[in-house]
C-alpha cells in the first residue's frame, strides 16, 4: 500500500503551500464574516503552521518531521516567509517554530464556565502577510514547486510523498496549468507519487463543493480544470474525511470549490494529515 511510510526525524517529509497573491485576492471571501481572501488565506496558513509545530512538539522541543515552504505568486513567484526566514524555500519545522516574523495578540472567545463566552487574547504567530497585487502566474508557481519537490525526493527517496497545497481564486494568467500540475504529480518517492491538492477561494457562485468524486457538479471549465489537476485523496485522508462527514470514494480528489474561511482551515487540516509520527 502506498502512502504508509513512517514520518520521522530521519525520514521527514515536506509540505509546500502555493498561495495566489494576485490583485483579485483583495476581494471578499465567501461566508458570513467580511474578510479579504488574501487575509483569510494568510490567517489559515499561519494557523496551520502553528498547529504543525504543536503536533510535532516534544519535551526536548519541536522535532523536524516536516520541512515547510510557502511560495506566493502574483507580481513575483517565490518564498513569502518574513523575518529571519525571508527568501527560504523549505525550512525545518523547528526553525519555523522558533522564527515567526512576529507574534500578534488576537481576540478569542472562550467559555466562561457559566454557559456563555468571554473575550480574551491569544498569541498568534505570523510567518506570512497577505498580499494582493499583479496577475496569477500559476504555471510558474507550479513549475517552481516541481523543482523543489524533485530535489526533496532526490534527497529523501523513501519519504512519505511531498504534499503541495495550491490556494487560488482565479484562472492562471501564464498558460495552461495542467501540464505543470502533472509534472508535480509525476514526482514520486518509494512510497508513492507527490500529492497536489487545490483549493478555490471564492466569494461568488454556488454552495461549496468539498472533495468531489467527479467534476460533473462543478460549475465552470476552470473549476473542472483544478479538479483534474488534483491528486486523489490517499486512503488515510479519505478515512479522516469520512469521519468528518464527507462522502468519499476511491475517486475522491483533494479539491474544494468556493470555500469560505472555515472550509479553508478544514481542508488544510485534512490535506496535511500524514501517517503517525515517530
Amino acid at each position: 500500500m502506498p502512502y504508509t511510510a513512517e514520518i520521522s526525524r530521519v525520514n521527514p517529509t515536506c509540505f509546500l503551500f502555493l498561495v495566489d497573491q494576485s490583485l483579485s485576492m483583495s476581494d471578499p471571501i465567501g461566508g458570513t464574516a467580511p474578510q479579504q481572501k488574501a487575509n483569510a488565506v494568510a490567517d489559515a496558513v499561519n494557523r496551520l503552521l502553528t498547529e504543525l509545530t504543536v503536533k510535532c512538539a516534544k519535551e526536548e522541543g519541536v522535532r523536524d518531521y516536516f520541512y515547510v515552504g510557502v511560495i506566493g505568486y502574483g507580481d513575483a513567484v517565490g518564498s513569502v516567509f518574513g523575518g529571519d526566514l525571508t527568501g527560504r524555500d523549505l525550512v525545518p519545522l523547528s526553525e519555523v517554530a522558533d522564527k515567526p516574523a512576529r507574534v500578534e495578540s488576537r481576540p478569542k472567545k472562550v467559555p466562561d464556565g457559566a454557559g456563555g463566552l468571554v473575550e480574551t487574547t491569544t498569541r498568534f504567530p505570523v510567518w506570512m502577510d497577505p498580499v494582493a497585487s499583479g496577475g496569477t502566474p500559476m504555471c510558474t508557481a507550479l513549475g517552481y514547486a516541481e523543482l523543489l519537490v524533485s530535489k526533496w525526493i532526490s534527497d529523501h527517496p523513501s519519504c512519505f510523498p511531498p504534499i503541495v497545497l495550491n490556494l487560488t481564486d482565479g484562472e492562471s494568467t501564464d498558460g495552461d496549468p495542467t501540464g505543470p500540475a502533472s509534472g508535480i504529480r509525476s514526482q514520486a518517492s518509494a512510497d508513492g507519487a507527490a500529492l497536489l491538492f487545490n483549493l478555490h477561494v471564492s466569494a461568488a457562485g454556488p454552495a461549496p463543493i468539498t472533495f468531489p468524486n467527479s467534476p460533473g457538479a462543478l460549475p465552470d471549465t476552470y473549476s473542472r480544470t483544478l479538479f483534474k489537476m488534483s491528486s486523489p485523496l490517499p486512503p488515510h485522508m479519505r478515512t479522516y474525511a469520512a469521519q468528518q462527514g464527507f462522502a468519499v470514494s476511491d475517486t475522491t480528489r483533494g479539491f474544494v470549490y468556493n470555500a469560505d474561511i472555515a472550509a479553508v482551515v478544514q481542508f488544510l487540516d485534512i490535506g496535511t494529515r500524514a501517517t503517525d509520527l515517530r
